[in-house]
């Protein structure tokens, strides 16, 4: 199983991902941290995605994805991170550590993490 940030579920569900991505996703069950579907309404409320959370498609994707909840145990390990940044990365980063489910993700910041499982 692996977790997946916001833009790399975006990014896979519209058929952009890079062919390591491809690999690593076609291999493997996906999961979220709850916090993704936050970011993607907010996203699609600014215009800045066409995935709409509220859709009968999006519907049917995310029932086959685990969804990760947003609880004290996840917000307990945001401080054992070794970066700071956007508090929802901190957050799916946390999920990661939390659930030790590998997490697969473009951002910079998180990739650098010696403590967060990455994919």
């Amino acid at each position: 199983m692996l977790n997946l940030d916001t833009h790399i579920l975006i990014h896979a569900l519209g058929g952009r991902l890079t062919p390591r991505e491809r690999q690593l996703l076609s291999g493997n069950l996906w999961s979220i941290s709850a916090i993704v579907l936050w970011e993607l309404s907010k996203l699609f409320e600014l215009g800045r995605t066409g995935l709409d959370i509220a859709s009968p498609e999006f519907a049917l994707a995310l029932a086959q994805i685990r969804v990760w909840p947003l609880d004290l145990a996840v917000c307990r390990a945001i401080r054992a991170l070794d970066f700071r940044g956007d508090p929802a990365d901190e957050i799916i980063a946390a999920t990661s550590l939390v659930h030790n489910v590998p997490l697969i993700t473009r951002d910079r910041r998180m990739r650098k993490s010696k403590r967060v499982p990455l994919a």
